[in-house]
C-alpha cells in the first residue's frame, strides 16, 4: 500500500508540494492543512491554525497520515515537527531548533562560522550604536536584515549610509518587524549572482535538488523592494547538477555535522542561498524549507518519486533513494495583487485559470487565492498563482508560460516580464 499524505501550509509552494505528491507513485491519498483551492482539487482540505503543534499533530492522527509535509517556515519554528515526532508519526521538515537556521540570521551565520563554511563577515546587533558602527565598517553597499522571521521582507540593501541608518532605526527603534526585528544583522555585502541551492537532509547525509534561479525584485530589471518572490527557472545555465555536488561537501555536510554536534540533527530541506563571488561561492543565508517560487520551478523537472524522497528523508537513509530528472526546462512566473509587496486589495475575481490550464505544459499554482461564498474564486494574498510551463528549453518554456499567464486576469494583476528572459 502507498502512503496516507498530510501538507501542512497555504501557499503555491505547497500546491506545488501536493501536486508532485499526487502523482507520485508511493502516494494513495493527499490531505492538506489548510490549503487552498488549488490543493483542494487534489483531496481533503481541513482548516486549522498550521502553527498550532497540537491541532496539526491531532489531525495527522485522524487522518491516519503515514508522511506529514511541513511547507511554511512558521510551523516548522513553532514546533509542528517535534511534535509529529512525539506521537511517533514521521514528518518532513527540520524541529524547531533546527528550524532556528532560520529563524534567526544570527544563530545561522553563528552555525556557518563553526562549520568553517564560506560566508561573508557580520555583525548581529540589538542597539543601535553597535549596528552603525558595523554599517561604518562595511561600508556600501549596506545590509541589514531583521534577525527574525519577516515573511521575505526584514532585509534591506541599499547604497547610502543614511538609508542603512533608517533600515536599523525602523527594526530597532520603531519595530516595524515587531519580535523579528528586534535584533538587526548588519552584513558584508556579497557580490555576484545569487544560487538557490535545495538539499533534501536526514540528519547526516544530503542529496542535492537541481539548482533553481529566482526573482526577488518586484519590478523588471531587478527593480523596486524585495518581494518573496516574483518568478523562477530551472535549469540555471551554467550551474548544473554537477556544478553543485562539490557544495553538498563544501556547505552541507559541513553544517549537517555542525548542527549534529549541537544534538540538532536537521532532517528536511535546508536551502542554502549562495552568492558566486569572485573569491568563489559564499553563504548568504539559511532557510529551512522549500523556497517558494523555486519549487514551482524545480518539481515539474524531477522525474523521479517526490514521496520516497521525502519519507526517506524523515525516518532513513536519503542517498538510498534515486533522485532523476526529465530533460525540460521549467519557468515560473508569480502573478502578484497589485501594491504587492506593500499594501494591496483582496477579494477580486480572477478569471482564466482554466483557460491558462489547458496547455498540457502548463501548471497553475495556487499561492494567495480562495473561494467567495458563491464558489469564485478570488484573490487573497500579495502573490496570488504561479503559472509554470515546461519546454525543450528555457526559451521554449518561458514563451508557453508568458502565454498562459497572459490568459488569466483579476483587477490590479502585476507580474514581471523578464522571468528567464536573459537566461533563455
Amino acid at each position: 500500500m502507498g502512503r496516507r499524505v498530510l501538507v501542512v501550509g497555504a501557499g503555491g509552494r505547497e500546491h506545488a508540494l501536493g501536486w508532485r505528491l499526487a502523482t507520485s507513485p508511493s502516494t494513495d491519498a493527499l490531505a492538506s492543512a489548510p490549503g487552498n483551492p488549488g490543493l483542494a482539487e487534489l483531496g481533503p482540505t481541513h482548516q486549522l491554525d498550521p502553527t498550532d503543534p497540537v491541532a496539526v499533530a491531532e489531525l495527522a492522527e485522524r487522518e491516519r497520515s503515514d508522511l506529514v509535509v511541513v511547507g511554511p517556515e512558521a510551523p516548522l519554528v513553532a514546533g509542528v515537527v517535534d511534535e509529529l515526532i512525539r506521537r511517533g508519526i514521521p514528518a518532513f521538515g527540520p524541529t524547531a531548533a533546527g528550524a532556528h537556521i532560520e529563524g534567526s540570521k544570527a544563530f545561522a551565520k553563528e552555525v556557518m562560522a563553526a562549520a568553517g563554511a564560506p560566508t561573508g563577515a557580520a555583525v548581529a546587533a540589538t542597539d543601535p550604536d553597535t549596528a552603525y558602527a558595523a554599517l561604518e565598517r562595511f561600508g556600501p553597499p549596506y545590509v541589514v536584515k531583521a534577525d527574525g522571521l519577516a515573511a521575505g521582507k526584514g532585509v534591506v540593501v541599499c547604497g547610502e549610509l543614511a538609508d542603512a541608518r533608517r533600515a536599523v532605526d525602523d527594526a530597532l527603534v520603531a519595530g516595524v518587524f515587531g519580535d523579528a526585528g528586534s535584533r538587526v544583522v548588519v552584513e558584508e555585502f556579497l557580490a555576484g549572482p545569487e544560487r538557490s541551492v535545495f538539499a533534501v537532509c536526514d540528519g547526516e547525509d544530503a542529496v542535492l535538488l537541481a539548482p533553481a534561479q529566482d526573482y526577488k525584485r518586484a519590478f523588471d530589471g531587478d527593480a523596486g523592494p524585495n518581494t518573496g518572490g516574483m518568478g523562477a527557472f530551472c535549469p540555471v545555465p551554467g550551474f548544473g547538477l554537477a556544478d553543485v555536488h562539490h557544495l553538498a561537501d563544501l556547505v552541507v555536510r559541513p553544517v549537517l555535522r555542525e548542527l549534529a554536534d549541537r544534538g540538532t540533527p536537521y532532517r528536511g530541506l535546508l536551502y542554502a542561498g549562495l552568492v558566486e563571488t569572485a573569491a568563489g561561492p559564499k553563504l548568504l543565508e539559511f532557510n529551512a524549507r522549500f523556497g517558494d517560487p523555486e519549487t514551482q520551478a524545480i518539481l515539474p523537472r524531477l522525474a523521479s518519486d517526490l514521496g520516497d524522497l521525502l519519507a526517506a528523508a524523515a525516518t532513513g537513509q536519503v542517498a538510498d533513494v534515486p533522485v532523476t530528472w526529465h530533460d525540460a526546462a521549467a519557468v515560473t512566473i508569480v502573478l502578484a495583487s497589485g501594491g504587492y509587496p506593500d499594501s494591496y486589495v483582496t477579494g477580486q475575481p480572477i478569471s482564466g485559470v482554466d483557460a491558462a490550464a489547458t496547455d498540457p505544459d502548463v501548471e497553475v499554482f495556487h499561492a494567495g487565492t480562495a473561494r467567495d461564498a458563491d464558489g469564485a474564486l478570488v484573490t487573497a494574498g500579495g502573490r496570488v498563482l504561479a503559472v509554470t510551463a515546461t519546454g525543450a528549453d528555457l526559451s521554449a518554456a518561458r514563451t508557453s508560460a508568458t502565454a498562459a499567464a497572459d490568459r488569466i486576469r483579476f483587477d490590479g494583476l502585476q507580474r514581471r516580464t523578464d522571468i528567464a528572459a536573459a537566461a533563455g
